[in-house]
C-alpha cells in the first residue's frame, strides 16, 4: 500500500496557489457581468415588455437547459466558425463569457422572484403617499429584494468559482489546469487532486463565512 506523498502535497500548494488569482478574476469577472445582465433580464421579466419578454424566456430556457462545458465549447471552437472576427477569442475570454451568460439565466430568475416577493401592500402604500415609480424601487423594493437575493447570488458565485475548473478544458492554465499538469508530471494524482480539493473548500468556506456575515448584516433591522 502506498504512503500518502505528504511532503509533495505541501510543495505544491504554494505551486497552485500562484494561479488563484487567474481563477478568481474569472469568477469575479463573471459575476459582475452576470449580476448586470441578470438584473436587465429580470426588469424584462418582471415588466413583460412584449417581444423582448419572449426572448428572456429562451435565453435563460436555453442557459438553463444546456451544460456548461457544452457552452464553453460552443463559444471557443464553435462561433470562431460562423464568425471570422472572433478566431482571436482565447480561453478566459471563452470562460467568462460562458460563465457570464450560463448564470446570467440563474440569478435573473431570482432577482426576479426577489422583487416579486416584495409585499405588494408595500408598494400601493408608497405609491399611495406620492412615491415616483424611482423612488419605489430605490427606497421599498430594491432594499427588500437585496435582502432576499443576496444569499442566492452568493451560492451562484460560490459555484462560478467552481465552474471555472472547466477552464482547463479550453487550454487555460488555472487552479485546475496547474493540478492536472502538477499531476501528469509526478503520477502523484490523487496528492495533486486531494490538495487541489481543500483549496476550493477553504475558498468555499470563507466565502460561506462571508455569505452569513452578509445575511446578519441584512437581517438587524427585522432583528426587533
Amino acid at each position: 500500500m502506498n504512503v500518502l506523498d505528504v511532503d509533495y502535497m505541501l510543495q505544491l500548494v504554494p505551486v497552485l496557489l500562484s494561479y488563484l488569482p487567474l481563477t478568481l478574476e474569472m469568477a469575479g469577472a463573471g459575476m459582475v457581468l452576470a449580476l448586470i445582465l441578470a438584473c436587465l433580464l429580470a426588469v424584462i421579466r418582471v415588466l413583460a415588455i412584449p417581444g423582448l419578454n419572449a426572448l428572456t424566456l429562451l435565453f435563460i430556457s436555453f442557459f438553463r437547459g444546456t451544460p456548461l462545458l457544452v457552452q464553453l465549447f460552443l463559444f471557443y471552437y464553435g462561433l470562431p466558425q460562423l464568425f471570422s472576427a472572433l478566431t482571436e477569442i482565447n480561453g478566459i475570454t471563452a470562460t467568462i463569457l460562458g460563465l457570464t451568460l450560463h448564470f446570467s439565466a440563474y440569478m435573473a430568475e431570482s432577482i426576479r422572484a426577489a422583487i416579486v416577493g416584495v409585499d405588494r401592500s408595500q408598494t400601493e402604500a408608497a405609491l399611495s403617499i406620492g412615491m415616483t415609480n424611482g423612488q419605489l424601487m430605490r427606497r421599498i423594493v430594491l432594499p427588500q429584494a437585496t435582502r432576499i437575493a443576496v444569499p442566492t447570488l452568493m451560492n451562484y458565485f460560490i459555484d462560478m468559482i467552481k465552474a471555472t475548473s472547466l477552464a482547463f478544458t479550453l487550454g487555460v492554465t488555472e487552479l485546475m489546469g496547474a493540478t492536472q499538469k502538477e499531476a501528469a508530471g509526478s503520477f502523484l494524482y490523487f496528492e495533486a487532486f486531494i490538495t487541489v480539493a481543500v483549496i476550493y473548500w477553504g475558498i468555499v468556506e470563507l466565502l460561506a463565512w462571508l455569505q452569513r456575515r452578509l445575511e446578519a448584516r441584512f437581517n438587524e433591522a427585522y432583528q426587533r
